[in-house]
């Protein structure tokens, strides 16, 4: 039988498996892209040939009052782009008559947690942080003054952003990077700068994606887009970044959001075979979850990040990809009985309370989901998913006496 290691929190696991076993490698593709000889020029001739877009030194006026926005540090983004982006902004600004002064920062981190000045200066750099002082800020997806409601789509969306977006004359989102087709385009703002009022309608099991074409997720932000432009006018300047590694930029594009997502999605397909390509679908998936989500970035990991996020969600979609309808899964991870109460409060609650009376992330309140334990004599998770209509799936590993996994 072939014998196999995989990823098993901060290290990996020996895996005996059939014969018949599809042996599939993350990240298949093309191969890598390279890195930009120089990242500040690449932002800089960016800047200089936007995309469906006039420069931004022809957007503003003398006086005007801009936005800058940036992705938190939840894109694992790792180097300069962030500050290089945003000191290249502020000198084309510099160049239209905008004060420094005009300007502000926030930080796009929607529904996550807000970050403190150290956590930003990682991305930022120091210097920025005390150049802008009070006039940096993390949006507060809960503060209902300096939210706008916009209204509806004719679809039936709520579109609701940060006042600072409907209230400055330029607003200019910097993308730090791409996770397939995740990110960037209208989500930034549409989610980065918005509210679960927003954020419900594509953040459900149903409607997330990661798919690099015909992706269902940014059709909804599309829509999102087009009507918030419909009541603003066009007056969002994008910077999208794509990454050669997680500490280097490959590509940067600038203008128009619809035109720099597409040269960028473009630019990934180039090296992202489908998962979907290849391959006859499986009865069973198997993969292992490395001790690491975004989410826990300046924090720790626990059970539900281990499990649904990073299981889950970001690695979820080769389940959909390689797996029949309601094939089976198996994860390999300790999902270790480990909690970060000050980064993530609510999360053990979570566990405690709502994942032990049902598993359904549709219907959460519902009681009766058909549910079974397992735990293994090593304190290891046994994590099955049936692949049906609604995505359901047996509990984590559990204690004898309490409903956690245990180390």
């Amino acid at each position: 039988m072939p014998r196999r290691e995989l990823p098993f929190g901060e290290t990996v696991i020996g895996v005996e498996l059939p014969e018949r076993t599809q042996f599939v490698q993350p990240g298949a593709g093309g191969g890598r892209l390279p890195p930009a000889a120089n990242e500040a020029q690449a932002v800089r001739d960016a800047l200089a040939a936007p995309l469906a877009s006039d420069p931004i030194s022809a957007r503003v006026k003398p006086g005007a009052k801009v936005l800058i926005a940036f992705d938190d540090p939840t894109v694992p983004s790792y180097g300069p782009i962030r500050r290089l982006a945003i000191e290249a902004v502020l000198d084309e600004l510099s160049r239209a008559g905008v004060d420094e002064q005009n300007v502000s920062l926030v930080c796009a981190n929607a529904l996550h947690r807000k970050w403190t000045n150290q956590e930003l200066s990682t991305g930022l750099g120091d210097d920025l942080i005390k150049r802008f002082g009070q006039r940096l800020a993390c949006h507060d997806a809960e503060d209902a003054d300096n939210l706008v409601h916009l209204g509806v789509t004719p679809e039936g969306y709520d579109v609701e952003v940060h006042k600072l977006v409907v209230d400055c004359d330029l607003v200019v989102y910097v993308n730090a990077g791409y996770y397939l087709g995740f990110g960037g385009g209208w989500k930034s703002v549409c989610v980065g700068l918005s509210t679960w009022r927003s954020i419900r309608w594509t953040h459900t099991p149903d409607g997330m994606s990661m798919s690099l074409h015909k992706n269902r997720m940014h059709a909804v932000f599309d829509k999102m887009g087009a009507f918030l432009e419909q009541q603003l006018g066009s007056k969002v300047f994008k910077i999208e970044s794509v990454l050669a590694n997680p500490f280097q930029i490959s590509r940067v594009f600038a203008g128009g959001v619809d035109a720099t997502r597409q040269a960028a999605i473009d630019l990934l397909a180039t090296v992202n075979v489908p998962r979907r390509s290849g391959g006859e679908p499986a009865d069973v998936v198997i993969y292992g979850v490395p001790n690491w989500s975004p989410y826990a970035t300046f924090a720790t990991m626990n059970p539900i990040l281990t499990l649904i996020s990073s299981g889950l969600g970001y690695l979820g979609g080769h389940i959909e990809a390689r797996g029949k309808q309601g094939c089976s899964v198996i994860l390999a991870t300790p999902a270790r009985d480990e909690w970060d109460l000050t980064h993530h409060p609510a999360y053990r609650e979570v566990w405690d309370n709502v994942l032990t009376d049902t598993l359904d992330p549709v219907r959460q309140a519902k009681p009766g989901c058909s549910c079974q334990l397992k735990g293994t004599d090593h304190g290891t998770c046994s994590f099955t998913m049936k692949s049906s209509g609604v995505r359901q799936g047996d509990r984590p590993c559990e204690a004898r006496q309490r409903r956690r996994c245990q180390p």
